[in-house]
């Protein structure tokens, strides 16, 4: 199920009722289809292909909002500043991820393709020489050196597999992580650590870190403008229209209202494409209020297509911080980069 099909679903995954029980026997089907196909990796039935550099995986068990692009980026920078030219390879859907990454990592080669090894060819050629998979737990024909899996704090206590729910696989899964990375948006720290104990409870010597994704300033979407960067303090009192298309906007949203913005949501689903009736909608409501702010994901969407005569647009950009267990997270980059020299 692609992010943009789980997208309709996420009313229903958001409450119990009859819908989602309807579902659960296809549950059940998507887990056997799951598992027998883990199986055949595990054994060696179905081979896992090296990419030939240092390899990164960073992934989920739920379907988006976990922060994987960011925290993607944020390992990219790490192993820039290492010395190494990586390599972002994506799976290509929608597109406004390649274009994040291209802003957030311009010294990284992005490339998407839904066959991962055929993308790893291809950044190797241009220059790459270690590779991060970004969302690609699932992802079990390319080989990886480290897989990094990443839940939210804010998603709560999740336990109904796809389509009936937002897992495409339960905790067991873990098994096959080598990092649990728990992020946070709005949630406190106390939430962020019950997190981590409660999905690495019963895996023996699973290494947690706790990253923090938070907001920074106010950027101006227009590429051209002449305004400067608003500093948060910004938001406090305004009213303010929080326009997104992520996995999570309640999380976007709550982190405006934390720093005392009043906000009405404009959210849509993950991925979507903005029609020029929506995009006019939106600088016609936008007028209405102090702010219009929207994610990075979402003004590489909108920059070129928002009414130049229209309110100002900012996006809210997004600092990661290690939390906790940033040195050993920083040793295992650090394992692979001396492979990355050959």
């Amino acid at each position: 199920m692609s992010r943009g099909t789980a997208g309709r679903f996420e009313a229903l995954w958001s409450r119990e009722g009859a819908g989602a029980a309807l579902l659960t026997p296809l549950s059940w089907l998507y887990a056997a289809g799951a598992g027998l196909r883990n199986a055949a990796y595990d054994v060696g039935l179905l081979p896992a292909v090296p990419l030939g550099a240092p390899t990164v995986s960073v992934g989920n068990l739920s379907v988006g909002g976990t922060g994987k692009t960011p925290v993607s980026a944020w390992i990219a920078g790490r192993l820039l500043a290492m010395g190494y030219r990586p390599g972002i390879l994506l799976r290509g859907y929608g597109d406004d991820e390649p274009l994040v990454h291209r802003r957030l990592t311009p010294g990284a080669l992005v490339v998407a393709d839904a066959d991962r090894v055929a993308g790893a060819e291809r950044a190797y050629d241009l220059g790459a020489r270690a590779f991060v998979l970004d969302d690609a737990f699932q992802y079990r024909r390319a080989a990886r050196d480290l897989d990094i899996v990443l839940v939210s704090a804010e998603q709560g206590h999740l336990t109904r597999r796809l389509p009936a729910g937002p897992l495409r696989e339960g905790r067991s899964a873990l098994v096959r992580a080598d990092v649990l990375m728990v992020t946070r948006k709005a949630a406190s720290v106390a939430v962020a650590e019950e997190t981590a104990r409660r999905w690495a409870a019963g895996i023996p010597d699973l290494p947690t870190v706790i990253a923090s994704l938070a907001p920074s300033s106010l950027v101006p979407v227009d590429p051209n403008s002449t305004e400067e960067p608003l500093p948060l303090g910004t938001l406090r009192d305004a009213g303010v229209l929080a326009i997104s298309a992520i996995g999570d906007p309640a999380a976007f949203e709550a982190q405006l209202a934390r720093h005392d913005a009043r906000v009405s949501s404009g959210a849509f689903p993950d991925h979507h494409a903005f029609t020029d009736d929506e995009v006019t909608q939106l600088a016609r409501r936008a007028a209405e209020f102090d702010l219009a702010v929207c994610t990075l994901k979402d003004a590489v969407k909108l920059e070129a297509r928002w009414p130049r005569q229209g309110p100002a647009l900012w996006y809210l950009t997004q600092a990661v911080s290690i939390e906790r267990g940033g040195a050993e997270l920083d040793a295992r980059l650090r394992e692979l980069a001396p492979a990355a020299e050959s």
